[in-house]
């Protein structure tokens, strides 16, 4: 099943269409040459997630006929990436919508112009880059390089204007815009971190300053990248989920003829295909505020405020609408022995505890942003999200670094009642949800049968507390308690000053009870609720 004939140079359009393939609909020759002559995006980090959102939503610009460009992707981490999951097909991938009733849909996706190396080893590679950043048309750059992409190090800032990092390598590129014109230019992050625009601003100033103090720039490109009227890093709020290449997914594309089903998996580690699948599910909120123009995504589906919207949704999302809820079931599910979030699902008191948490205890204290009604996301959460049986996500990842996440995901929402003066006595489920938290320290699941809690800075640390805690019938001192839920770096206050301590503990013996007791604990609150 070949999606160009090489001897015709001609799309096999009827065969796809008759597989219910989904084939762009504009002319690529006209937007390839047009791109390429006049960039108005361009963007870092080219794997699944860019692929499987930014890119479809500019092709549904493109295949609405409302855009004429398209955008160019750059790799400066993992340069396999574009050898073999652009390079091969011409830059185009297939988009398989996992959908949470068991079918998929299928779209070429062809928005993609250019894929690029983002390394001056790559000469070609590399002059063609700064050809983009000193073009008076570009408008933004953009980014999904996880959180740790925006990192900074002293051995990199000594490095002058050749730095290895990504961030450096950018900012050496809009240096070359600053001396070639200075045009305006949005600098976008689009990954899943707190204010990710300051991050990228405050990593691209580190270099422009390291570099002014070298004598290697002058003070006027630290002046430009700080001037909103130039240069503008806004904040956004991402969330999708685009899982690694599934089986399930190549099998079905096998069964059609598409021969180009497989996993990559390149040396440092990156698995990626020619295709990839994401959920159906998808929301991306962005600041608006652009100095030379943007493409009109708001036509396939983006969402654009002002910094305190996108900041409201970012917190509604974090500490009520979905983080919590991964968290919750994540702790309760490795101690009931799950492998799979959507199998969890299947769980009333499960299925009990994060729909309770989140529409009764935590919904109290939501913001609504207005662009997203919290009812509305976590509806789709709960209804599509978390039960799609495509999804192969399990309770053991989410709960690597739990520690980390507690503070923001239930600290907030009690802060939040104290400052309202809201009754604490309303929580059950979540002091429920952080007294599990010690019972899953302890590596002991229901049954009696240990396991191993997953990954986390302070797993050590905190095991080490609750070390003399048994699980089983009978009297046993609890007073080791006091050192973990006063701990305000992991919940984000002291949990007994709260007024919470007490009736934490309280939970905590009954899941300690032996072997069932997790199971009769949830049941016996989450019914109650």
């Amino acid at each position: 099943m070949k999606l160009c004939d090489m001897e015709t140079g001609t799309y096999n359009a009827r065969e796809w269409a008759d597989k219910g393939y989904e084939l762009p609909q504009f002319d690529l020759k006209a937007v390839r040459a047009k791109t390429h002559d006049q960039p108005t995006w361009i963007h870092f980090g080219a794997g699944n997630i860019f692929r499987a959102f930014p890119a479809a939503v500019l092709q549904t610009l493109l295949d609405k006929g409302v855009y004429d460009r398209g955008v160019i992707v750059a790799e400066g981490f993992d340069y396999e990436i574009i050898d073999k999951a652009y390079t091969p097909y011409d830059n185009l991938s297939l988009l398989v919508v996992l959908c949470s009733d068991g079918t998929i849909r299928k779209k070429v996706v062809a928005s993609v112009t250019e894929s690029l190396k983002a390394d001056r080893q790559f000469a070609a590679d590399w002059a063609r880059l700064v050809e983009i950043f000193r073009s008076p048309s570009l408008e933004m750059v953009s980014f999904t390089i996880t959180e740790k992409g925006y990192s900074v190090a002293p051995a990199d800032l000594e490095r002058g204007l050749e730095p290895q990092l990504i961030m450096g390598k950018v900012t050496a590129l809009l240096l070359e815009r600053y001396q070639n014109g200075a045009a305006p230019i949005t600098v976008q992050s689009m990954d899943n971190c707190s204010h990710n625009g300051d991050k990228v601003k405050t990593a691209a100033l580190a270099y422009a300053q390291a570099w002014v103090k070298a004598g290697l720039a002058p003070q006027g490109f630290v002046d430009y990248l700080t001037d909103e009227s130039k240069v503008t890093f806004p904040w956004s709020m991402i969330d999708k989920i685009t899982p690694r290449p599934d089986a399930q997914v190549q099998e079905m594309l096998a069964k059609d003829g598409f021969e180009d089903n497989y996993t990559i998996i390149t040396q440092r580690g990156t698995y990626t295909a020619p295709f990839v699948n994401a959920e159906e599910t998808e929301y991306l909120v962005i600041e608006d505020n652009y100095t030379n123009g943007r493409p009109p995504l708001e036509q396939g589906g983006v969402l654009y405020a002002d910094r305190e919207t996108v900041d409201k949704v970012e917190k509604m999302k974090v500490c009520t609408c979905l983080n919590p809820l991964h968290t919750a079931m994540s702790i309760y599910g490795c101690m009931l022995g799950y492998t799979l979030i959507s199998a969890e699902m299947k769980d009333e008191d499960i299925k009990g505890l994060i729909t309770k948490l989140g529409y009764v205890e935590a919904m109290p204290v939501v913001v609504d942003p207005g662009v997203l009604k919290p009812e509305a996301f976590i509806g789709a959460v709960l209804n599509k999200r978390l039960p799609n049986p495509f999804m192969p996500d399990a309770p053991q990842r989410i709960a690597t670094d739990t520690s980390q996440k507690l503070p923001i995901r239930f600290g907030e929402t009690i802060k939040a009642y104290l400052e309202r003066g809201l009754d604490l006595d309303e929580l059950v489920l979540i002091p429920l949800v952080l007294a599990g938290y010690a019972r899953y320290l302890k590596g002991i699941d229901d049954q009696g049968q240990a396991f191993a809690p997953s990954a986390d800075p302070l797993l050590a640390e905190l095991q080490a507390i609750v070390s003399g805690l048994e699980v089983k019938e009978g009297e046993q001192d609890f007073s080791c308690l006091k050192a973990l839920y006063s701990r305000k770096d992991v919940f984000g206050l002291d949990l007994y000053e709260a007024g919470l301590g007490q009736r934490i503990e309280g939970m905590v013996k009954e899941l300690y009870a032996g072997p069932g007791a997790v199971r009769k604990t949830l049941h016996k609150y989450v019914s109650a609720r």
